[in-house]
């Protein structure tokens, strides 16, 4: 089965408050392998930018204006993750988004009638890392991921960047058995993982935390 990575960037914190998605982007992986596959797609949010997203995510409103609404490409994304294992950091807020604008232009379908299976890798990190913070930020120090401009969030960007965490964090293995306590009321097609190495932690700098503060400690977890 193929893994596609996703994620999203938004207007703000909470779709319940009218918020909306501005970039959604996938990476595809097979056989533990990039396929070189992705899909992506900025969107005109037709509504103002919280401040503080703008200082995570850079994109503005005069750069959106001209970007294609979410009904003009939300079949080129669905379509792209038929029948694909989706792994998402927090993918109970990103499914969020996706779904509330499928609602919103009165479209039936939801990402749960496409994706073969969630995976949520924010409570993969928590399992294999307990007690710790497992933000993709500190993932990416404590797998010492590298090579990206992480100047600001992208939705590209992090969706290499947690492919390149969740491989590291899987430790090369292909068959993987999630713990029982480990679930996602978002899906019950989740798939979870039990990780046995233990790791070196390592603490997010001063300016990551900043940074993850201002726009996503709000989140339910706080974490991502």
């Amino acid at each position: 089965m193929k893994q596609i990575f996703l994620d999203t960037e938004t207007t703000g914190l909470d779709y319940k408050s009218g918020h909306k998605l501005i970039e959604i982007a996938c990476v595809e992986i097979e056989n533990r392998k990039f396929t070189g596959r992705e899909y992506q797609s900025y969107l005109n949010p037709n509504r103002a930018i919280d401040p503080g997203a703008v200082k995570v995510h850079g994109l503005s409103q005069e750069f959106l204006s001209d970007k294609p609404n979410f009904i003009d490409v939300y079949s080129d994304l669905l379509e792209f993750i038929k029948g694909a294992e989706l792994l998402i950091h927090n993918a109970e807020f990103d499914i969020g988004f996706i779904n509330n604008e499928l609602a919103l232009n009165n479209i039936a379908e939801r990402v749960e009638d496409y994706a073969a299976k969630i995976t949520d890798t924010l409570l993969m990190a928590r399992q294999i890392h307990p007690g710790q913070r497992n933000s993709l930020e500190v993932l990416t120090e404590r797998y010492n991921v590298q090579g990206y401009d992480r100047s600001y969030h992208g939705a590209l960007v992090d969706s290499k960047i947690l492919g390149e965490v969740y491989l590291s964090m899987t430790g090369g293995q292909t068959d993987l058995k999630l713990a029982p306590s480990v679930q996602n009321s978002l899906n019950p097609k989740i798939n979870k993982v039990d990780g046995t190495k233990s790791l070196l932690r390592i603490k997010a700098t001063d300016k990551e935390n900043k940074l993850h503060e201002e726009y996503l400690s709000s989140i339910s977890n706080n974490e991502n």
